[in-house]
């Protein structure tokens, strides 16, 4: 007790830990930067990216500019036109994206900037932060750009903390996908060493869509525009979803944001699946772009360091609203499936050193063209189709992968698919493993692939579509250590067959027979239950008769 152990830190010392809060990654300073932009009024912002993003990165927009005074006062620490200057400024009610007044600072403190801008005067501001500040004229049109390089140069243990280059760019990439969806009426692109990877037009929620996304996802959507009242005021909702008919494996490209402020909120992701109810099946989401403008005052936007979270007074009623602005949209748009079935059962599987489960299994006929009613002695069994086909189909090629890899079926002439920016990072990515998995992929620039092979072990070649899934499910980051048999069961749903197809009977036992030589018949690979049985005694007692023998 000879001296305090709790001391006041040194103003160097409190910067270095605000800059940690803030600028967390390269993606930290995009956000930070396009904040400022749309919050300046810009209608168009160009976002340049150089490796992973700690070597340069270039934020231009069409805003409003800063005056010379303004410029140098942007970045001190806490200095912000976002709230207002009286003593006791609410954050609360704040309407603006960039509202803490640290990001220009803290992006300062570990790297070096470059701020050109004009607010409409005949000269404009060049302001550069390094070892500290140098402030001369400059020429540019009404607008600001910042150029941030050599970003943790001084922090090694940070910069060797990311992930690499395509990582990191899939992060960017996929928060600029975010703001496009969020503000379409904003023109947004995203240029990686020089190529362009990604653009907007602009022109609204399709065609931000179809930056994203592709000409085929766009055409299959419907736009939403919602008006309710919560606690007596007015609640808007505005996106767009897509048909049930495109699905993804992943939550990921169920986007949301509040007031065009992108956020990452469980309840409001899951009102918007909850919308689609029945129309998709498990494991499966859909694509859609949702944002909210709660009624003033409901909403705070200052509960998370990176304003990746807002809180909400009125959160049940918001998210009742936004599952019933999606259903009512789903509800009036042309959701038909035009999925093709895979049923080739011919290929037999690799024997197992057992008897046959449905040895001596009698096939009754189809039950909804989706289960199969079959005879097994006194029980009666219901097959589920596309589990078992499921089941056979990744047996099928976790064999062929365990001995000689994937077979490929060559594309003549080679297809081109266009795929979200994360998704083409994770295509760089993982390469090998989508090599391993019979893919022949290559860049063809931007978010756009050359597919020149798909996977066939499974009785047809796969479709491209299998391909979006395998990517979305590697972008996401969410498989299990052994990454590819998750990969795998993903890869054997698709060419399985679908509710509505119709089996001949000779199909049908070949399809008992297929899941008979398999070395786990009873569960697809996704752990669903491939058949259900009912025996004889529980029929009895259903019709109340003692035994269904003689009586």
């Amino acid at each position: 007790m000879d001296r305090p152990t709790i001391h006041r830190l040194d103003e160097a010392t409190v910067a270095q830990i605000a800059a940690g809060e803030v600028i967390t990654r390269p993606a930290r300073v995009v956000a930070e930067l396009v904040d400022n932009a749309l919050d300046a009024g810009a209608g168009r912002i160009e976002v340049t990216v150089e490796d992973d993003g700690t070597d340069r990165i270039r934020v231009a927009d069409d805003g409003c500019g800063l005056s010379r005074i303004d410029a140098e006062r942007a970045v001190e620490r806490h200095a912000t036109s976002k709230l207002p200057a009286e003593t006791g400024a609410d954050p609360t009610g704040v309407s603006t994206l960039g509202f803490r007044g640290e990001a220009l600072a803290a992006i300062a403190d570990c790297a070096t900037l470059e701020l050109v801008t004009n607010d409409g005067e005949a000269v404009g501001t060049e302001l550069r932060v390094d070892d500290g500040v140098t402030v001369s004229n400059a020429g540019r049109a009404q607008g600001t750009t910042v150029t941030v390089t050599d970003l943790f140069a001084d922090r090694p243990a940070r910069r060797e903390s990311l992930a690499g280059e395509a990582a990191e760019f899939g992060r960017i990439s996929e928060l600029l996908a975010r703001y496009a969806l969020a503000r379409p009426e904003v023109r947004f692109s995203l240029s990686h060493n020089g190529n362009e990877t990604f653009t907007t037009s602009g022109n609204g929620l399709r065609d931000a869509l179809l930056g994203v996304y592709d000409a085929g996802t766009a055409s299959r959507s419907t736009v939403i525009h919602h008006e309710t009242t919560v606690d007596n005021d007015e609640l808007s909702i505005a996106g767009v979803c897509c048909y049930p008919s495109v699905t993804r494996s992943t939550r990921d490209h169920v986007r949301v944001s509040v007031g065009g402020r992108p956020v990452t909120d469980t309840g409001l992701r899951r009102a918007v699946v909850s919308g689609y109810g029945s129309l998709i099946l498990g494991g499966k989401y859909p694509i859609a772009a949702i944002d909210i403008e709660p009624p003033a005052g409901t909403v705070d936007p200052n509960v998370h360091p990176a304003k990746e979270e807002v809180g909400l007074t009125v959160r049940e009623e918001i998210e009742a609203a936004v599952e019933r602005a999606v259903s009512e949209a789903l509800t009036t748009a042309d959701i038909r499936r035009t999925d093709t079935a895979a049923t080739d059962l011919d290929t037999e599987l690799a024997a197992v050193d057992r008897s046959d489960p449905f040895g001596e299994v009698r096939v009754i006929g189809p039950f909804r063209d989706l289960y199969l009613l079959c005879e097994d002695g006194d029980e009666l069994l219901v097959v589920d189709q596309h589990a078992a086909h499921e089941r056979i189909n990744y047996e099928r090629l976790r064999a062929a992968v365990d001995d000689e890899g994937v077979s490929t079926a060559p594309l003549d002439p080679p297809e081109t698919i266009s795929v979200a920016p994360a998704a083409a990072a994770a295509a760089e990515r993982h390469g090998e493993l989508l090599s391993d998995l019979g893919f022949e992929i290559e860049p063809f620039g931007g978010g756009t692939l050359r597919v020149s092979g798909l996977p066939a072990p499974l009785g047809r070649v796969a479709d491209t579509d299998s391909l979006v899934e395998t990517l979305d499910q590697l972008a996401a980051g969410h498989q299990p250590d052994d990454q590819r048999n998750e990969l795998l069961a993903d890869l054997a749903c698709h060419p399985s067959l679908k509710a509505g197809d119709r089996l001949t009977r000779s199909e049908a036992e070949q399809l008992l027979d297929r899941l008979g030589e398999c070395e786990q018949p009873f569960a697809c690979p996704h752990g669903r239950p491939t058949v259900c049985s009912l025996d004889e005694s529980t029929l009895a007692a259903g019709f109340e008769r003692g035994s269904t023998r003689f009586r």
